[in-house]
This record gives structure tokens, C-alpha cells and sequence, in this order.
């Protein structure tokens, strides 16, 4: 099946962040910068190194390093990212929402410092996520008994 368009490469972006909000030093950056999204908050692309069927990683455009620089306010943004996931997911022809994982790699088990989210169907094909499991907080984990200061 053909990537959902939310996931598909522009031309050129045209959302422009403040100079804070941007690490030119960050790959993750770099590549929501030449996206042009459903949404100017978030871009979604494949992860290069698939451990499912359907491996999507959700990223800010703002540079935020990871999920342990997150604070109550970020509630907000972690549910938008979730969302915006799953209709990635759907719009792939993805159904069955129970076999989804989403959540954060925390550091130092992150390959990227730039905030990103893995959205991984049919979870339980993926024997990476299962093997990685503790250094995985799922976004419906992320509240303020596990990360939020």
C-alpha cells in the first residue's frame, strides 16, 4: 500500500519556527523542516530502521530534546501526537487500534535528541518494542507519576 499523504515528502515547507525553536544540528529537524503537513505543529515519517509492519515516528517541529524535557503543559502535545499517529495509522488501513503501540524511547536509549514519538502496528509483530520494553514509556504512560516535573 502507498504511504498515507500526511507522510509523504514536499517540495518545500513553508512553516517557519522562531530561531529557539529550530537545531540546525538535528537531523529531526531538518526533515520536519522540508515537510509540509495536514498540521503545522507535527510531521509524521517512517522510522528508517522498521520494527513493525507500520513503523511511523511522530515529531514536533519545535526542537524539544526528549520526553524527560516535558512538563504538565506538554499534556497537550504528548495527545495530539498520539492522535495524530493513530489517523496515520488509519489512513493506512489500519483498524485494529489494540494492536498499536505508541510511546518514547527514554534517554539514554534514544538514537535522536529531538522529541519523537513510535507509532508501531501490528505491535505484535514487533519483537524489537518487547525486547526494548523498559526503556519504552508508552504516551498513555506519560503523566506525572513517570516523567513530568
Amino acid at each position: 500500500s502507498q504511504p498515507s499523504p500526511v507522510c509523504q515528502p514536499s517540495a518545500m515547507a513553508t512553516h517557519k519556527l522562531k530561531p529557539n525553536d529550530f537545531d540546525e544540528s538535528c537531523i529531526f529537524c531538518l526533515i520536519a523542516h522540508n515537510r509540509d503537513e495536514e498540521t503545522t505543529e507535527l510531521v509524521c515519517f517512517k522510522d528508517v530502521f522498521p520494527a513493525a509492519p507500520h513503523h511511523y515516528l511522530v515529531v514536533p517541529r519545535k526542537h524539544i530534546v526528549s520526553c524527560k524535557s516535558l512538563n504538565r503543559r506538554s499534556i497537550s502535545l504528548v495527545e495530539r501526537m498520539a492522535n495524530f499517529g493513530k489517523e496515520v495509522l488509519r489512513d493506512q488501513g489500519i483498524t485494529d487500534m489494540k494492536d498499536v503501540r505508541l510511546g518514547f524511547h527514554q534517554p539514554p536509549f534514544i538514537s535522536v535528541d529531538h522529541l519523537h514519538l513510535h507509532v508501531l502496528a501490528p505491535a505484535s509483530q514487533s519483537v524489537t518494542i518487547r525486547l526494548t520494553f523498559v526503556k519504552f514509556i508508552t504516551s498513555e504512560n506519560l503523566d506525572e507519576r513517570t516523567i513530568f516535573r
